[in-house]
């Protein structure tokens, strides 16, 4: 039987409350979210190999996460641009996944992870009929749970920030 209550309290988690920041490790600038993102994705797999010992098989699993993302390509945002010369490079990249819907341990901070990974394909694609559109696709670490600061321009250029109906005093 199921107990209904546990989901009392809960509800969903809209999509665009999901968001991630990126920077190149090494770079001082703060991270930044891609510009006009329409999808996000994270999968994790664990790809076992069986060595055989003569005590017996040991099994020795091989965790790995993949980031992808999807976004519009907007004048003047650099981010394509820093990702895929990254990418041609072999820069290492910092991925920072923020739930802007659940808050974290610290005023400011949002439930998320940290990631440290490689771009490993970079498509630009641009039809006659819709927006230039890049996808990139990331292979990371396991990663680390943790509170993910998010500044209001962060939230801002992600387009998910809530604004109050107050006056600015502007």
């Amino acid at each position: 039987m199921f107990n209904l209550q546990l989901f009392a309290a809960a509800t969903p988690i809209d999509g665009k409350k999901i968001i991630y920041l990126f920077r190149i490790l090494g770079d001082n600038e703060a991270a930044a979210v891609m510009a006009f993102t329409t999808e996000n994705e994270r999968s994790v797999s664990n790809e076992s190999d069986t060595i055989a010992t003569k005590d017996g098989d040991i099994v020795m699993p091989e965790i790995e996460t993949e980031i992808s993302t999807t976004a519009i390509l907007a004048t003047g945002d650099t981010m394509a641009e820093k990702l895929e010369d990254a990418m041609i490079e072999a820069k290492k990249i910092e991925i920072w996944e923020a739930n802007l819907a659940e808050e974290g341990t610290t005023t400011g901070t949002f439930k998320g992870r940290y990631y440290q990974g490689y771009l490993t394909e970079f498509t630009l694609t641009s039809s006659a009929e819709d927006h230039a559109e890049y996808e990139c696709t990331f292979k990371t670490d396991a990663g680390k749970k943790g509170s993910v600061t998010v500044t209001a321009a962060q939230q801002e250029a992600a387009e998910y920030a809530f604004t109050d109906t107050k006056s600015t005093g502007a």
